[in-house]
């Protein structure tokens, strides 16, 4: 598919999960074959009056591409300015988020809150897309609320607004992250407009990549949960749609490997005091399933330096040797 110019080689995207997908876990999925990755969501008021964390998480590495940073706000003049100082750090895609459900974000009218007004909407992105000169996508759910399931009526007033693509996930606002995503609501949507329309909810296995694919007809599948702690679901995916090989996971050696890897990324990036903080949930996801994992999750909590992340490794290891 592609988003615009912009050409997408592969099978599968990672979502723009806030306080997880940083720059080490998106080239950690992009190693195991993630086609397209979008940074975590960033404040457009954060941008336009130059707060320091804000800027940081458009840092994108050139290994990671084709990338896109995701913007939030409900004004279209600060997200068009915001835009314009994120190209700065040369985004492939400049994505804006009108899913989001945390009453941070919801409660301040941006996010999902957004669905509430299509036409605001539509002016948010063609102010976006009047500054600047890459593609631009918005993320949209269901609807709202279940009163106001409206994705398809949100859908194309972004692609009147100008958006080259729409990423939909399969839930409202209330539902949050449960219960099971409507997919429906996805076919909907692609039928409706004429640009590419991404998928996202519940794609937790290589399978339900491929019944997505079935069902929706969309033109790319969105990885979120179903990525934490298992970055190589992407190489399950592309095994599975190119030769129908279902991919076992990693032994649970190599899984360590992979966590140690990633979160040394992100000791060089951030520091090892924050990264190991940040660390202790992707731990946490990495020994879900194995034995023990009750008693390593309560330790995982409590790593902070990378060589206490390492002797937690071990462990899970010379455990898992045993069984």
């Amino acid at each position: 598919m592609q988003i615009g110019s912009v050409k997408i080689n592969g099978y599968a995207a990672l979502a723009p999960m806030a306080g997880v997908a940083d720059r080490a876990f998106r080239l950690m999925c992009v190693e195991f074959g993630a086609a397209y990755v979008v940074g975590e969501m960033v404040s457009s008021k954060g941008i336009v009056y130059g707060d320091r964390k804000s800027e940081e998480l458009l840092i994108l590495d050139d290994n990671e591409r084709p990338a896109a940073v995701q913007l939030f706000g409900d004004d279209p003049d600060t997200m068009a300015r915001a835009a314009e100082l994120a190209m700065k750090y040369n985004p492939d895609v400049i994505d804006i988020n009108m899913g989001c459900p945390v009453p941070k974000v919801a409660g301040n009218n941006c996010g999902s809150a957004l669905m509430r007004d299509p036409a605001l909407c539509r002016r948010i992105v063609a102010a976006v897309v009047s500054a600047v000169d890459v593609p631009v996508t918005a993320k949209i759910r269901k609807g709202y609320s279940a009163r106001s399931v409206n994705a398809v009526e949100v859908a194309l007033a972004c692609e009147d607004g100008g958006a080259s693509a729409i990423t939909v996930h399969g839930r409202t606002r209330e539902q949050m992250y449960s219960p099971p995503a409507d997919w429906d609501i996805i076919r909907q949507v692609k039928q409706a407009v004429k640009i590419p329309v991404i998928g996202n909810g519940d794609v937790n296995s290589a399978e339900n990549a491929a019944k997505m694919y079935r069902q929706t007809g969309c033109d790319l599948v969105m990885v979120g949960r179903g990525a934490l702690g298992a970055p190589w679901i992407f190489a399950q995916i592309n095994a599975y749609l190119e030769k129908g090989e279902l991919l076992p996971d990693p032994p649970v050696e190599k899984r360590m490997e992979i966590l140690l890897r990633q979160v040394e990324l992100a000791v060089g990036f951030k520091g090892e005091r924050r990264a190991l903080l940040e660390a202790r949930k992707h731990a946490a996801w990495a020994v879900r399933g194995l034995p023990g994992a009750s008693r390593l999750r309560a330790k995982a909590g409590k790593i902070s330096t990378f060589d206490q992340l390492k002797a937690l490794c071990r462990e899970v290891c010379e455990i898992s040797s045993q069984k």
